[in-house]
């Protein structure tokens, strides 16, 4: 199990973090997890004991009341964390706490672009820098109208990921290959995130239109959450992300996370 990265920040520590996956002939685990679910604490607390499993990531989920990504597992958490009182500065306060508390692993905000404009853009950067956040991914924001999200990432060194389906062209592939930075998210299959029961056949394919366009590194999420499908995306991609199945065990735990996760971490070696 290689070390986390402890360090570096922003796109460097991301850059880091595939280094490390791939000295191990291994793809990156990056697992889902929103603030505030079920409780403030036991959010934290289950980060915490995926980052003692040696996860390589995070992507930090802030709630939001239109979640337009999200499955039904994921809509009902982060409803239980809104209805917590859980606010974007409430989860940029999470970061800085898991850092305190020697959580190194790269961490990037998954949140929606109202949330991001109501805090103001610059400063929402700033503060998800300073805070000890890497990088943004931002759902609901195409590459056309991210110049300004684009901008202030770029003035602290914060990775911004886009994403791109199945179903996106040849043209939005060079378009969101060229402009993404730290990785490009691929999304498994067409509808929402949630743990299916088969990876679909059509993904090798899918991976390879975007690889022939471009060596960033290539995370696949939506679907993922058995080990031997973090086996399969292993085998296909630079990094993969788990969600809901995640999810639905914190509503039993943090060991219960714990477990899932560890399992998961070992289908790679």
């Amino acid at each position: 199990m290689n070390e986390p990265v402890t360090t570096l920040q922003g796109t460097a520590a991301l850059a880091a973090m595939f280094e490390g996956a791939k000295a191990h002939d291994r793809a990156a685990f990056l697992p889902y997890f929103p603030i505030g679910y079920p409780t403030y604490d036991d959010s934290l607390a289950a980060i915490e004991a995926m980052a003692a499993e040696g996860v390589d990531g995070f992507e930090i989920g802030i709630p939001f009341s239109d979640p337009l990504a999200d499955g039904p597992t994921i809509q009902a958490a982060t409803q239980v964390a809104l209805e917590n009182g859980i606010t974007v500065r409430r989860c940029l306060e999470a970061v800085r706490t898991l850092r305190a508390r020697g959580v190194r692993q790269p961490m990037l905000l998954m949140g929606y672009l109202n949330p991001i404009l109501a805090y103001g853009v610059e400063a929402y950067v700033r503060d998800a820098h300073a805070a000890g956040a890497d990088g943004l991914i931002v759902p609901d924001l195409p590459p056309e109208e991210a110049a300004q999200v684009k901008s202030a990432c770029e003035k602290v060194g914060l990775a911004l990921v886009f994403l791109l389906a199945p179903t996106s062209t040849e043209a939005r592939i060079k378009l969101v290959t060229a402009q993404a930075t730290g990785f490009v998210y691929l999304v498994s299959v067409m509808g929402t995130t949630g743990a299916r029961d088969h990876l679909p056949e059509t993904l090798p394919g899918f991976v390879a239109r975007v690889r022939a366009q471009t060596d960033k590194p290539l995370v696949l999420g939506f679907g993922i959450g058995r080990p031997e499908q973090a086996r399969q995306a292993g085998e296909l991609v630079d990094g993969f992300i788990v969600g809901s199945a995640l999810v639905r065990e914190g509503a039993h735990g943090a060991e219960a996370v714990r477990a899932l996760a560890a399992s998961l971490r070992r289908a790679l070696d």
